[in-house]
């Protein structure tokens, strides 16, 4: 069998649509647009297609875009100046810090200088903790767009095995979480995981979230998995995943490929996360 393709592309079209006539209504009824602020820092050429792609997707919404670019030796304390001011900017419903930062840069502190209700990648220790405690937030962007292309596909979750390569704070941790919540039964695998395989055969969902091309092999995947791959790396000029995808695709039942699986969901969740942050502020 050849596995079903989970298309993050269209399903993330179909939430931007869907956003995107919402938002009109609102300005029909004489609110103001949501607004999204995304913060570079430096000139990482991944990182600058990722906020364009960012900051297209914010336009394409109706949504008004604050984007600032920063030079590489900008200090700390500055973009703490910054992001405290668009604390306190009206218009503003959703901050965002592009990761990666330059080495002299503490995402950390960045990051929980963002008050928590405009937190749109769901990051900040606030957020973190109402996932844990299965309380409602903001949700990190990128396992909460897994979460719902599982949904999208009526991929069962509960009572599956479920395993997580990657400890990550940005994917594998939240995912893990995410997936408990619906009641799968959740390992997490890392680079200190002994045979590796024999943990992976044994899930029925098997995400990849780790940074390493072609990770996962055929004979690591259980005949019939669902597999999701979070990966987006650059070999030889073109974008691959963590999952050697052409020998995988031959065992799974579902996979995303790599791209337009996982990485358009990522972008739609920061839109939809900013516009709950916004009928929040502007509805009280």
């Amino acid at each position: 069998m050849t596995a079903a393709i989970l298309d993050g592309k269209s399903l993330a079209k179909k939430i931007e649509n869907r956003l995107k006539e919402e938002i009109q209504r609102q300005i029909e009824g004489k609110k103001r647009p949501p607004g999204l602020a995304v913060l570079m820092v430096g000139d990482n050429p991944a990182s600058a297609v990722y906020v364009r792609n960012k900051e297209r997707a914010c336009q394409g919404v109706g949504m008004a875009s604050f984007g600032k670019h920063f030079p590489t030796e900008t200090s700390q304390e500055e973009l703490i100046g910054v992001i405290r001011q668009l604390n306190e900017d009206e218009r503003v419903d959703g901050i965002l810090v592009q990761l990666p930062l330059p080495d002299h840069l503490d995402a950390v502190s960045l990051l929980q200088a963002i008050t928590p209700e405009k937190d749109a990648d769901g990051l900040h220790p606030v957020n973190l903790g109402k996932l844990v405690r299965g309380e409602k937030g903001i949700r990190s962007c990128t396992p909460a767009g897994v979460m719902e292309l599982l949904r999208e596909y009526d991929i069962p979750i509960e009572g599956k095995k479920a395993v997580v390569v990657g400890r990550s704070i940005l994917v594998g941790r939240p995912l893990a979480l995410m997936l408990l919540e619906k009641n799968a039964t959740v390992t997490i695998a890392h680079s200190r995981t002994k045979d590796l395989a024999a943990v992976t055969r044994e899930a029925d969902i098997l995400v990849a979230a780790v940074g390493k091309p072609g990770l996962i092999t055929a004979e690591m995947v259980k005949p019939g998995a669902v597999v999701v791959d979070v990966g987006i790396n650059r070999v030889d000029g073109r974008l691959v995943g963590d999952v050697a995808y052409d020998e995988v695709k031959e065992v799974a039942s579902y996979i995303t490929p790599v791209p337009g699986g996982v990485g358009p969901m990522t972008v739609a969740m920061l839109l939809q996360n900013t516009y709950q942050s916004y009928l929040q502020r502007v509805n009280g």
